[in-house]
């Protein structure tokens, strides 16, 4: 008898190891759906739109307006891969300020431009590790037909290289210099337009500038600034006349010195605080820079489209034209890290102090949205929100 229960224990054992499933072998959980709403989706996304705005290099800063659809990927220990569509809004703020678009003005309805990102982001809260892998957005516009209806005499869009344009930009610049005391500007580039009929035409602009090397005293004599210098400020101008009467206006804004981190860019992962935060996004000079994988390609891209509605005669459309219509343009936003709908690995290494597992991407999702989807939008005008 006593020589039985030990081999009776033994096999016990044995048994039990054989029916315990090693646990290296557990993959990344399905994609789980998410309220649009909640508090710390709502932070994931201020986080990744935070990212967006950082890797442009031209245009304006992007607000959220709302979270449109999300997804979670639980990769099993390493984190959380988020599949977000944000509904977005220009504001007036140009990316090269680097200001957060939550410190950015609204734009007037008539100057209204909406759209649409798509984005795959990375969050692991124990490690602090944020990381923004792809997006990509496409914006559009408000319909100018549709604004006549609620704004007729509202300025409207005009290409920023007609000469008129390229007038007011000068002599707005002209102004701000002969009242500045010493620095001197000159013109990058017109960044927006629009004209209106006041007492007269009036021409409206916004216009990136650069710090010129001449002091006051010097404009006779003084070399150009070379073609590479970086654009120190935005300025918004104006310029309206009346038979042989003119006025003038200008405002520039400059931005801020940017300090270069280790690398060429400002990273968003190795994050300072104890806990990531669940709505305000984290002051970026709290991170540690850490270098982008490898094998990372440009990140994604903004594409601008134009009014479709541009070429249609007013004088012939009606309010009741738009009646029982969808008052949305297509916004064609395609992000596909891959197609394999088992998914393909993305190597996040340099992301860690360590060596670690390879993450799990998968198609971005297509189809209908989570339940709790679209959340409630910041600006509810039906004319900026995508279908």
């Amino acid at each position: 008898m006593c020589v039985l229960l030990p081999l009776a224990l033994c096999a016990l054992v044995a048994s039990c190891q054989a029916v315990s499933p090693p646990q290296q072998s557990l993959g990344p959980l399905p994609l789980l759906s998410r309220a649009c709403n909640d508090v710390d989706v709502l932070g994931v996304a201020g986080l990744a739109l935070q990212d967006i705005n950082r890797d442009r290099k031209d245009g304006y800063v992007l607000s959220l307006n709302r979270v449109n659809d999300v997804r979670e990927h639980r990769q099993n220990g390493l984190g959380s891969l988020f599949y977000l569509t944000l509904d977005v809004l220009e504001t007036s703020c140009h990316v090269l300020s680097r200001k957060a678009w939550k410190d950015c003005g609204e734009r007037h309805f008539h100057e209204s431009v909406y759209g649409q990102c798509k984005a795959v982001f990375y969050i692991n809260r124990p490690r602090r590790v944020l990381y923004l892998p792809a997006y990509n957005c496409t914006l559009r516009p408000v319909a100018r037909r549709r604004i006549q209806f609620t704004c007729p005499d509202c300025p409207g869009p005009i290409n920023p290289s007609y000469p008129q344009v390229l007038e007011a930009a000068t002599q707005s610049l002209a102004k701000y210099n002969n009242e500045s005391t010493s620095k001197q500007y000159s013109l990058v580039k017109v960044t927006r337009a629009s004209s209106q009929w006041v007492f007269g035409p009036s021409y409206f602009v916004e216009y990136l500038i650069k710090e010129s090397p001449c002091a006051k005293s010097q404009d006779s004599s003084c070399s150009l600034q070379p073609s590479d210098s970086e654009p120190v400020g935005l300025c918004t101008g104006s310029l309206s006349r009346r038979h042989l009467e003119k006025w003038v206006s200008v405002s520039c804004n400059f931005f801020e010195a940017q300090a270069p981190a280790p690398g060429g860019e400002k990273s968003a992962v190795n994050q300072g605080p104890e806990s990531l935060p669940k709505v305000e996004e984290p002051q970026k000079k709290d991170l540690d820079p850490t270098p982008s994988p490898s094998k990372a390609v440009p990140r994604g891209s903004v594409q601008y489209l134009p009014d479709l509605n541009k070429s249609e005669d007013l004088d012939e459309v009606t309010p009741e034209d738009f009646e029982g219509k969808n008052p949305h343009e297509a916004l064609p936003v395609q992000l596909d890290l891959t197609t394999n709908p088992q998914g393909e690995t993305l190597d996040v290494s340099s992301l860690f102090l360590g060596p670690t597992e390879k993450l799990v991407v998968l198609p971005f999702p297509k189809g209908l949205r989570s339940a709790e989807c679209p959340g409630p939008a910041q600006k509810d005008n039906p004319l900026v929100l995508p279908p």
